[in-house]
């Protein structure tokens, strides 16, 4: 058999991932679970412990005192349950739909993608809203969308295109008012935000569940993403029965999971909240306003950053030449460069990627 000779994708032309390299503590403890189970937590009690004390840490970033959750795939699973246990709750004791029987989802247009997966598998109405002038959830719109079909209004706290924070109090209002539940997609401003002036938490606002991915800005190995819920309830209405394990029942989405990821996430939350996690975005900020400038001193449009993610227009030439000279680089979906300045993404980095525009320009 050929050995395999290939090397993983380096970082350092990177400018457009929300993974980064995992911390040191976080490789190290992936090492040592790799093979590991988390669900089956009975039979793999060591990682079912560290598993706790990831969620608890995850609580404790995210304003939950007493989190409910598991450590998931990353932000996609996460939605995707969110989806389906305010699906799941909806209905009643006998598991008919109680609520309706046409449940339905009322998110921005700025939502993730994985919620257009959510709707497809589970069988619910997606409808996305318009944003406002600053990329931001237009809370008349999603007043004027929901109706006794809704289930979920989702939130945003760090959109994935231009990094903004919806108002989550006022979506909070909005589907509480209406029988629903509100989900935050925080899946990567979620180790950012405590370090602002946002209003976009537990603590903030009823919120019923969060997404918030360890393997993002926390630096965790992948896979690792976060699931929390404010109440038990939540997770009891993903459960089911696994009566061949030692565990009795099972409400996460994959059954089988990393270990590698529940300990790397433990190990990086202990290792850097929150001191390390605010360096870490101090830096990370300071780099997006420079490039920011920088863009903006070379005569590009470009939307001020509000988290570490910088968006400007490029013409599509010179977008082009900047991919063929090997930076990884992504579009918004109107067309604007999308640079996420996760940790990996030094200043060096960035003067690097500056001079390449200037000269390709």
């Amino acid at each position: 058999m050929q050995r395999l000779a290939r090397e993983p994708q380096q970082f350092d032309r990177v400018l457009s991932s929300m993974c980064t390299e995992p911390h040191p503590a976080a490789r190290e403890a992936a090492m040592r679970f790799l093979a590991t189970n988390p669900g089956d937590p009975a039979t793999y009690q060591e990682v079912a412990t560290l598993e706790g004390r990831a969620v608890d840490a995850l609580g404790e970033v995210a304003g939950l005192a007493d989190p409910h959750g598991y450590v998931a795939s990353g932000g996609t699973e996460a939605n995707v349950q969110a989806v389906r246990a305010a699906r799941n709750l909806a209905r009643d004791a006998d598991g008919r739909p109680g609520k309706t029987d046409s449940p339905a989802v009322v998110a921005p247009e700025s939502v993730h993608f994985s919620f257009q997966k959510a709707a497809d598998v589970l069988g619910v109405e997606l409808r996305t809203v318009p944003l406002d002038d600053e990329f931001r959830a237009d809370v008349e719109a999603v007043e004027a969308a929901v109706d006794d079909d809704t289930v979920l209004v989702v939130g945003v706290a760090g959109t994935t295109e231009y990094g903004r924070v919806d108002p989550i109090p006022a979506l909070a209002d909005v589907a509480h008012d209406n029988g629903a539940l509100l989900h935050v997609d925080a899946a990567w401003g979620g180790f950012c935000l405590p370090f602002t002036d946002h209003d976009w938490s537990f603590a903030h606002a009823d919120v019923d569940t969060m997404t918030i991915d360890p393997h993002k800005m926390g630096r965790a190995v992948v896979p690792a993403g976060g699931l929390l819920a404010r109440d038990a309830a939540t997770l009891d209405a993903l459960a089911v029965d696994t009566p061949y394990l030692e565990s009795t029942s099972q409400a996460t989405l994959t059954g089988t999971r990393s270990g590698a990821g529940v300990a790397g996430a433990a190990a990086v939350l202990e290792e850097l909240w929150p001191g390390g996690y605010r360096e870490q975005f101090e830096t990370s900020m300071a780099d997006a306003e420079w490039l920011a400038a920088a863009l903006a001193e070379r005569g590009f449009d470009v939307v001020d950053p509000e988290l570490p993610l910088v968006a400007a227009r490029l013409s599509d030439d010179l977008f082009a030449e900047l991919r063929a000279a090997d930076w990884r680089i992504s579009r918004t979906a109107s067309g604007e460069l999308r640079v996420v300045c996760m940790p990996h993404v030094t200043r060096e980095t960035l003067r690097a990627f500056v001079a390449d525009v200037d000269a390709l320009a």
